[in-house]
């Protein structure tokens, strides 16, 4: 019963409703700035997909459009003079060798500083031909027996003081013992010079004219032994 009063209730009052009136809708043409001007949210479709033209830049209605555009200034091209000045010409003439003048643009005076003259003892001799750095290095290589002994061994320095001929130079190095008798004539500075050290402690002349040298490597394989105190 009271299913057959609810639908009756129901069918009555949709039959005595008025009908709703028409809805008109109305479109609004797109708005080009992207902007609304009633503050509603704007919803944004996706637009023709065969539509490939790329947009405007910058915008229509951009403040980069309405300003007058300005050329690029040109590049401004100086000359050297303009660059930098030339210094004053008293400054260079009253210049003097060994006082410093800091206004002056002048190389550094250790530049006009003639080169020092080389020492006598230290001066080069002419070696003959196949007496070179490289033919030492290939000597040394090439399996000659440079040392003179099977062995190494401990001398002393009386024993060092009998090899002090040009054809068996023995000399001592930071404790060293080198046969120098092959590398006499490959010497720089000339088979002389070398024989002042044979048969004696050569460490404080080597120090003298060119400790930078690496004589350890140069002489390696003329090492004899270890120079030791007398018994």
């Amino acid at each position: 019963m009271t299913s057959y009063l609810r639908s009756w209730l129901f069918t009555q009052g949709a039959e005595t409703a008025p009908l709703p009136s028409p809805v008109t809708i109305i479109q609004s043409p797109p708005d080009t700035d992207g902007d609304t001007d009633d503050g509603d949210t704007e919803t944004v479709h996706g637009g023709d997909d065969a539509d490939d033209t790329p947009p405007s830049f910058p915008g229509l209605n951009s403040a980069q459009r309405l300003s007058p555009s300005l050329p690029a200034p040109a590049p401004r091209i100086f000359t050297d003079a303009r660059l930098m000045p030339p210094p004053p010409v008293p400054a260079l003439a009253n210049r003097r060798p060994g006082v410093s003048n800091s206004n002056s643009l002048a190389v550094p005076l250790t530049t006009l500083r003639p080169p020092s003259k080389p020492s006598a003892k230290r001066g080069k001799v002419a070696l003959a031909p196949g007496h070179g750095p490289l033919d030492w290095a290939n000597l040394k290589k090439s399996g000659e027996d440079l040392r003179g002994v099977d062995t190494l061994l401990r001398v002393t320095p009386s024993m060092l003081k009998q090899h002090n001929k040009r054809d068996d130079a023995w000399s001592a190095f930071n404790g060293k013992i080198y046969n120098i008798t092959h590398y006499l004539s490959y010497h720089p500075g000339g088979e002389k010079e070398l024989m002042r050290v044979a048969g004696r402690d050569g460490s404080k002349l080597f120090a003298l004219t060119h400790a930078w040298v690496n004589l350890d490597y140069m002489l390696d394989g003329c090492l004899v032994g270890f120079l030791v105190p007398e018994a």
